[in-house]
């Protein structure tokens, strides 16, 4: 397993050193490797503790990015609406922000408040060589509960940023009018497509880097180190699912217009009438986009994960104090 000590290099004052070391190879060092930064020393699971804190902590992280990215969020998106030589338009890149902030609020918030305790749940019942597996549930889990607000939020961002309306609610009322509300889940498959996978594999890779990182420095991570490992997993996700990307932008964007009939019918019309490379559109905003939103996110989602931490050890000391 590598090093005898734990990742804090302490040593079990009352046993030997072989003792020691097979305490620490087969108990601690797992233990903590695998568990959250902000976790420190094992305690009993606390399911509604990890929920409220991955609520808030998401919701925070989700927001920071959501407000800092948006212009590249919006250049990306008209690049992959563009059919054919249109031009893009370079004006009001910040179009639809006030009522994208109220979807991913929640939606960041539901995400990771679904994926912080079933990740440790499932990291408790996988053994340990499958932990990326249990990453990956685990992001796919939380990308599922979140898409029931994901959805509707990018549709109208969406619509929005390509010019079609002029305010979220004005969006949302025309929208129910004219396509009913099956028109706020405009291209859900194709969102499904992409952002399961994509959830999935950005927090398996985010995970499997800082555990990695974590082995080799022998300590917990600082801000900058998150930071940067959120920046590597959200860049090559990104570039990964860009095909899917774009055909969910061509399926939210379309309106009434019924130019695709589905996911393979935009598929087949996108290579027929543009070619393979229209799958590729948008790939450098997009992956400059998450991977300094990956930057952002992961780096605001640990920083506040471990101020909750560090405020609920505080409320504990005092409470035991005021007990004695």
């Amino acid at each position: 397993m590598g090093p005898t000590l734990a990742l804090d290099g302490s040593r079990s004052p009352t046993t030997s050193p072989a003792c020691t070391s097979k305490l620490h190879d087969s108990v601690v060092v797992p233990q903590k490797l695998f568990a959250s930064v902000t976790m420190g020393e094992e305690k009993p699971f606390d399911f509604l503790r990890t929920l409220f804190e991955g609520v808030i902590a998401g919701g925070t992280a989700g927001v920071v990015v959501e407000t800092v990215l948006y212009p590249i969020d919006t250049i990306k998106t008209r690049l992959q609406a563009a059919r054919g030589g249109s031009k893009i338009e370079w004006k009001g890149l910040y179009s639809g922000l006030a009522g994208n902030i109220a979807g991913v609020l929640p939606a960041s918030a539901v995400f990771v408040g679904i994926y912080e305790p079933t990740k440790q749940k499932l990291l408790e019942i996988f053994p340990e060589k499958f932990s990326a597996v249990a990453h990956l549930t685990a992001g796919a889990i939380g990308g599922a509960a979140a898409s029931l607000i994901r959805v509707p939020t990018e549709v109208v961002k969406q619509r929005m940023q390509t010019g079609q309306f002029s305010s979220a609610p004005d969006a949302v009322r025309l929208i129910l009018a004219k396509e009913g509300f099956k028109g706020l889940y405009a291209g859900y498959s194709s969102f499904l497509l992409r952002d399961l996978p994509f959830d999935a594999i950005q927090f398996c890779l985010y995970e499997q880097l800082r555990i990695g990182y974590k082995i080799a420095a022998k300590r917990e991570l600082n801000d900058p180190e998150n930071a940067v490992i959120g920046a590597v997993a959200g860049a090559i996700t990104g570039a990964i699912t860009t095909p899917l990307d774009v055909m969910k932008t061509r399926l939210m964007v379309q309106g009434q217009a019924n130019q695709y009939n589905g996911l393979l019918s935009c598929a087949q019309t996108i290579l027929r009438e543009e070619g393979p490379a229209a799958f590729l559109k948008g790939v450098g905003p997009r992956v400059l986009w998450i991977g300094i939103g990956g930057s952002i996110f992961f780096g605001v989602l640990e920083r506040t994960k471990l101020l909750l931490s560090q405020r609920r050890s505080k409320r504990s000391i005092s409470e035991s104090s005021k007990e004695e």
